[in-house]
């Protein structure tokens, strides 16, 4: 494995974790599917389609999502929206994330270990 497929595989990873709390973040404005997937492009996080509606069904049979379908228009369309509990869950995720940050910062500016 090169060196640009070793990154591209650990960042795959890294962000994986992220999607949930992206997502949670996000659609405390309501969305769909398809705009959360640009939405979350455009802020970074890119995430595959066929992660992302799956992940929503799951979060949303957990309680931390609503959904509500939009029969206004030509095709309907599914919409979600952060629950009260998926928008106190993302704020401890992000409290965790914020000091997972903190905690490598450190180590980074620790240096390398001699």
């Amino acid at each position: 494995m090169n060196e640009s497929e070793l990154l591209d595989a650990h960042r795959q990873e890294l962000r994986r974790g992220s999607v949930v709390l992206a997502s949670l973040l996000a659609l405390r404005t309501p969305g769909y599917g398809y705009g959360l997937l640009e939405a979350l492009d455009r802020a970074g996080v890119p995430v595959a389609a066929n992660t992302l509606y799956p992940l929503l069904r799951r979060l949303e049979s957990q309680g931390l999502l609503t959904s509500e379908w939009d029969t206004s228009e030509t095709r309907p369309r599914k919409f979600y929206r952060t629950s009260q509990d998926g928008i106190r869950l993302a704020r401890a995720l992000l409290r965790e994330w914020q000091a997972i940050d903190k905690a490598l910062t450190r180590l980074d500016m620790e240096g390398p270990q001699r």
